[in-house]
């Protein structure tokens, strides 16, 4: 009884995924533009500036605020 329990489940799991398999070869057929006329914040060379800058002036302020002088 067990091993009939064992296979049917091993066969329903490999239909269930084969299904899977085909629903996601079907596409839309949707056009995006991706093109869009402002760049993300984080394409920016300006952020990551200040992004570094800020990280480097917290690094800095953590390592010199154990020291007691």
């Amino acid at each position: 009884m067990k091993i009939i329990f064992k296979r049917m489940s091993i066969f329903l799991l490999t239909s269930f995924l084969t299904y899977q398999a085909f629903a996601q070869e079907k596409g839309l057929d949707i056009d995006i533009d991706i093109n869009k006329k402002e760049p993300e914040w984080y394409r920016q060379p300006w952020v990551w500036v200040v992004g570094g800058a800020v990280f480097i002036l917290l690094l800095v302020a953590l390592l010199r605020g154990g020291k007691k002088s």
